[in-house]
């Protein structure tokens, strides 16, 4: 029987490994990776929630401070629904409006290729909801404040 901490840290260790052939990516202190694609910050998290049962959770912050505009948030709705790999979300704070893309999914076992290849396509995805959405591009300007 494995302990938690030895369960998480193993499959944190797969996801770094899977994405650094893609990406550079960060390990913080408590183990989390981070990394951005396209100018998406996006965050992996590990958790086991049973014997066997290690999930990874996969957060892109699409963008940020965005206006409260309906034309965006219909946006957003109609993008939700084309089925993307993950669940598109908004969250509004003081400064407007917060979107994100989430996609958690169990992975213990799985190996190197097909994990990068999944986590890729959730974070392709984020990117491209991103251009979309706000009609930029990865190095225009504005691409890198959500606006």
């Amino acid at each position: 029987m494995t302990t938690e901490a030895a369960d998480t840290a193993d499959l944190l260790t797969r996801a770094r490994e899977s994405l650094e052939r893609y990406l550079e990516v960060h390990v913080d202190d408590d183990g989390a990776l981070t990394f951005s694609h396209a100018d998406v910050p996006c965050v992996v998290q590990a958790t086991r929630l049973a014997e066997g049962l290690t999930m990874l959770s996969l957060t892109c912050v699409v963008a940020w401070d965005l206006p409260a505009d309906p034309a965006l948030s219909a946006a957003v709705a109609e993008r939700a629904g084309q089925g993307l790999f993950g669940t598109l979300g908004t969250v509004h704070t003081d400064r407007g409006i917060d979107l994100t893309l989430r996609y958690a999914f169990p992975a213990q076992g799985m190996d190197l290729a097909p994990l990068g290849t999944l986590l890729m396509l959730v974070v392709s995805t984020a990117s491209q909801v991103r251009s979309d959405l706000l009609g930029t591009e990865a190095g225009e300007p504005g691409a890198e404040t959500g606006h």
